[in-house]
């Protein structure tokens, strides 16, 4: 795509992209509410039984489980909205609402860590007396339900391959319980062999850990996405290098690279093309490259012709015609264009410029 006085030059490649930002919801909702209800279930039980049994372990997991109910039904909320059509200023619809979710959960997950480490400490120097035998039953069913709940997650996560933040958020949470009611049934097993209460707040301590492992990363994951930052894994330099390295490409600058929400990476570039050759076929073959070895669809580039002779202000990728619309030849004279559009150049370009390996 060129752009010529503000607006774009629009050719017939352009509808060879087939994305769309309106896309259905990424999560299928039954199998959400079908976990957030199991969970609540299962919660509810759970309270009656941490208090029966005087257990902080129970009411910690009990008090997670409500977390991964709150993260499962933000989640739902979140998955419905996000699958909603682009719209007025939303150009991108309300995907990046899956990761306001994520860090929620994220934030969430450290909050509560903080919470149940003072309380840990504290059953640690007064330690109470807890019925190891309730204390079992319920974490060998809790075991059990946080794997259906895991579960039907996964069906949820996984019905057009993209895997989402939001929901893999929620599955930090239920994932992190899981863990903690396998802790839970240790120290229960300690307790009733031993007599040994101090293991009730030792294993929320396990979870404490785990819990800050998984809340931590959903918070860098998330803040990767609202800070820009290009996708994890992508080499921005390798990447530039290949697009500098294509044919009759002889500058790439202003290359950013970022996600819209996790799975949908899109990128800009202002690409300048050797002069006289074919800027719309060069734009073509960057855009197959980016699509085809690195999945970015939502792509955006200007493409401008480096006038001869000349190592600065491109003369910019003119389609067929003149700018007042006739159908007359164009100029050929690119110098003269250059001057007359030299505004359209990167005077202030922002991060590194690739060029061909041997240009040096």
């Amino acid at each position: 795509m060129g752009w010529v006085n503000g607006s774009a030059t629009m050719t017939g490649h352009q509808h060879t992209h087939g994305h769309t930002h309106g896309a259905s919801p990424d999560a299928d909702w039954r199998w959400l509410a079908a976990a957030a209800a199991l969970i609540v279930a299962f919660m509810a039980g759970e309270v009656v039984a941490g208090l029966v049994a005087h257990s902080l372990a129970l009411l910690s997991d009990a008090a997670h489980m409500l977390t991964d109910a709150a993260a499962i039904g933000l989640a739902l909320v979140t998955a419905r909205v996000a699958g909603r059509p682009a719209r007025g200023g939303y150009t991108y619809g309300l995907r990046r609402m899956e990761i306001l979710s994520a860090q929620a959960n994220g934030i969430t997950l450290v909050l509560l860590a903080a919470w149940l480490l003072y309380e840990s400490v504290r059953r640690l120097i007064t330690p109470q007396p807890v019925t190891g035998g309730l204390m079992l039953g319920v974490a060998l069913a809790g075991v059990v339900v946080n794997l259906a709940a895991s579960w039907l997650l996964d069906r949820a996560n996984s019905r057009d391959g993209r895997r989402s933040l939001n929901i893999e958020g929620a599955v930090a949470h239920v994932l992190t319980d899981l863990y903690a009611f396998a802790a839970t049934a240790a120290a229960a097993i300690v307790v009733l062999a031993t007599g040994f209460n101090r293991a009730d707040p030792i294993a929320t301590l396990v979870v404490v850990g785990l819990m800050l492992y998984a809340g931590s990363g959903l918070i860098r994951a998330s803040g990767r996405v609202f800070l820009e930052a290009a996708p994890a894994g992508l080499d921005l330099a390798a990447l530039g290098t290949a697009m500098a390295g294509r044919p009759h490409v002889a500058e790439v600058h202003d290359l950013h690279i970022w996600e819209i929400t996790t799975g949908m990476p899109a990128a800009s570039a202002h690409v300048l093309v050797q002069p006289r050759e074919d800027c719309h076929a060069v734009r073509a073959d960057l855009e197959e490259l980016l699509s085809h070895d690195y999945g970015i669809t939502h792509l955006t580039l200007q493409v401008d012709h480096l006038p001869e002779g000349a190592a600065q202000d491109p003369a910019p990728c003119l389609p067929p015609g003149r700018l007042d619309g006739s159908t007359d030849p164009v100029e050929s004279d690119d110098h003269h264009q250059a001057d007359e559009h030299r505004d359209l150049h990167c005077e202030d370009s922002h991060g590194p410029t690739y060029r061909p390996a041997h240009d040096g």
